[in-house]
């Protein structure tokens, strides 16, 4: 059975369902879910969770995630980045000095309005469905974070390198072409790689290709408690584990429960079998998601 994780290193032009129906096809499993969409434009990080590991998907899509990303100034197109119908260019030449003047403005906590093209639904109806009818809708801003913005490399008079590490809803191409307008010379996005999310950098990822040709696909695959890795470990003994499997909230002694044990942890089995996310709370062990075999 297929049940893990498989941080794929999503190739151009593929959706990020594409790279789950193509699993699906080669570990014959079901349930496969993806933390972040990543449009068909960008590469890098797709974290791809099958069989019981799909249970960890709403944990991992609410992390932070990391981009390198291209900022095209002078050129503003209908879907913020260079695959849409330009709308405005202009001859642009900008210093690194003059870009990182109105960086602060988008660093921290931030509004930004969601690009027409998009998959949010206002009344029901997607923003890129309405959008491909050349229709535009107004859409509320919405709060993000930015924690790092910095710039990598300028390539030509009109185009530079960032680095964003932001928080889940962020949309990058929006952010470049915010920048633009804070320019007063409008910008898009170039191209994106996502360098790290849900935890997992590109030094975790394999490639579709290496999957499709890989002798034993399964030896691929992280296993399921990889994404808890940075939470502390408690192992139960038997006559826990069996009340911890039959859904009860557990009171344990000290020496089953230490102390320095509080907030999330891993739960394991006699056996190392993981059990459970859980929360420690004094001598009671809860659980908050369970991923044992049935």
């Amino acid at each position: 059975m297929a049940n893990g994780i498989l941080v794929i290193d999503k190739a151009q032009d593929w959706t990020s369902m594409d790279v789950c129906a193509k699993l699906r096809g080669i570990f014959h499993e079901k349930r496969v879910g993806h933390a972040g969409t990543l449009d068909p434009m960008a590469t890098g990080v797709l974290p791809v969770f099958l069989g019981r590991a799909t249970r960890a998907v709403s944990f991992a899509s609410e992390g932070e995630k990391e981009y390198i990303a291209g900022l095209k100034l002078g050129l503003v197109t209908n879907t913020q980045d260079t695959s849409g119908e330009v709308l405005e260019q202009h001859p642009v030449s900008v210093t690194p000095e003059e870009l990182e003047v109105v960086l602060p403005a988008f660093r921290g906590d931030i509004q930004q309005v969601p690009p027409m093209y998009s998959a949010i639904k206002i009344n029901g109806k997607k923003l890129y469905e309405l959008a491909r009818k050349g229709r535009e809708v107004e859409r509320p801003a919405r709060p993000v974070t930015i924690h790092a913005l910095t710039v990598e490399e300028q390539r030509a008079p009109d185009e530079f390198t960032i680095r964003v590490r932001c928080s889940k809803g962020t949309y990058v191409r929006t952010l470049c072409h915010d920048i633009g307008q804070a320019l007063g010379c409008g910008g898009c996005m170039s191209r994106l790689r996502r360098t790290m999310a849900a935890g997992f950098t590109l030094a975790d990822t394999v490639t579709l290709e290496q999957v499709q040709a890989a002798e034993d696909p399964l030896s691929l695959l992280l296993p399921i408690d990889a994404y808890f890795a940075g939470r502390p470990v408690l192992i139960l003994r038997p006559e826990a584990e069996r009340k911890l499997r039959n859904g009860m909230t557990l009171v344990l002694s000290k020496e089953e429960l230490p102390e320095s044990l509080r907030g999330e942890c891993r739960v394991y089995g006699a056996d190392g079998e993981f059990l459970a996310l859980c929360r420690c709370e004094g001598r009671k062990l809860s659980t908050i998601k369970s991923f044992f075999t049935v």
